[in-house]
């Protein structure tokens, strides 16, 4: 008998979020409303000790708007990864501004803050390392190098709802915070994303540039675009709201096993004071990485996924020539196996035995 499919991520929606839609739709006011409005505030509570939140349409929308309302334009340099999604150098590039690709160190593949500090110029308005799957960047070490060179700091916290450094939470670090709301993050509002920020300005100018640049209807204030969150999206993402800790307990808890069974590879680390929240449960494969992506798939019925294959720098879209080693080891030899909430016992186990066969063999 073949096995059921155990997919790399799996949005889970149940029967609580379709009646929140359901609610919405039955009042006929579908557009940015007191759905959103409170979903910036219950955001704010349970995933921010209270700083203030401000929604939108996608994570990109809210780096780029992010970006614009702290002053990012043409003639400045934001540093950032290249081993990332593109979206993080895409919105710098969207404001006009110039993405610098700085490398990462390979325990965790945050950006490497002694490389980073190099890189910074005259033209250096600000820093945005990414918490990459899961795991929060050096934040306290990214602030005292902003705060020494009299820049900001950005925080992509796409993937990293909930993570925390010394107790303090992702997104409260930086003069802005992004948190994606798709659906294969750790919780979502079906397509969406989540801006936070102490800076009442940048909080103001988030309002007005995600709705073409009014607080008041037809009264613009700056050229803005349309780059609200419907009302409906906002009710998946309240439902979601109540139920993300105990979905980041069940993927510390999934990982935890997997670390302590797997063999041969390389499994994640984490850093001291760090909290992983494991968006991806990553690990390192010298040899054969691509091997065994495509056997677990065609062997076992297990999806995996490589997150990233190429490094942005080297992408079509940007085409740079920077030297950035540990990014490019990554890229060669990363793996992310299956990690969310609806894994069984019977799923993590079959799993490891997956990885560990192949891995044993050669794969």
């Amino acid at each position: 008998m073949s096995q059921d499919f155990i997919p790399a991520a799996k949005p889970i929606i149940g029967a609580e979020e379709r009646a929140a839609v359901d609610a919405v739709m039955a009042t006929g006011m579908l557009a940015q409303g007191k759905q959103v409005a409170d979903f910036e505030t219950e955001f704010s509570q349970v995933l921010l000790d209270g700083r203030a939140s401000v929604a939108v349409n996608s994570g990109t929308s809210g780096l780029h708007l992010g970006l614009l309302a702290s002053g990012v334009g043409p003639g400045d340099e934001v540093i950032v990864p290249s081993f990332t999604f593109a979206a993080t150098g895409n919105s710098v590039a969207l404001t006009g501004a110039t993405p610098v690709f700085a490398d990462i160190e390979l325990d965790y593949y945050t950006l490497d803050v002694t490389h980073v500090e190099s890189l910074i110029t005259d033209k250096t308005k600000g820093i945005m390392p990414v918490h990459l799957y899961g795991h929060p960047f050096a934040a306290e070490a990214f602030a005292a190098v902003c705060g020494k060179h009299g820049i900001d700091l950005y925080e992509d916290a796409a993937q990293a709802h909930g993570a925390a450094v010394n107790g303090q939470k992702v997104g409260t670090f930086g003069k802005f915070g992004m948190f994606s709301l798709y659906p294969t993050k750790n919780m979502t509002s079906g397509e969406g994303g989540m801006v936070s920020t102490s800076d009442p300005e940048v909080e103001r100018k988030l309002r007005l540039l995600r709705n073409q640049g009014m607080d008041k209807q037809y009264e613009n204030e700056l050229v803005g675009f349309n780059n609200r969150m419907t009302d409906l999206h906002a009710a998946i993402g309240r439902v979601q709201l109540t139920k993300v800790d105990g979905w980041t307990k069940q993927r510390q808890d999934n990982a935890a096993f997997l670390t302590a069974n797997l063999e041969g590879v390389g499994t994640p680390k984490v850093a001291a004071g760090a909290e992983h929240v494991y968006h991806q449960y990553t690990i390192r494969v010298p040899e054969g990485r691509d091997e065994l992506h495509e056997r677990l798939r065609s062997g076992y019925n297990i999806g995996s996924g490589v997150y990233y294959p190429v490094p942005n720098h080297r992408l079509p879209s940007f085409n740079r020539t920077e030297d950035l080693p540990n990014t490019e080891t990554a890229a060669k030899e990363v793996l992310s196996l299956p990690v969310h909430p609806s894994l069984t016992q019977d799923d993590l186990e079959r799993i490891v035995t997956a990885v560990n066969t192949l891995v044993k063999a050669g794969a």
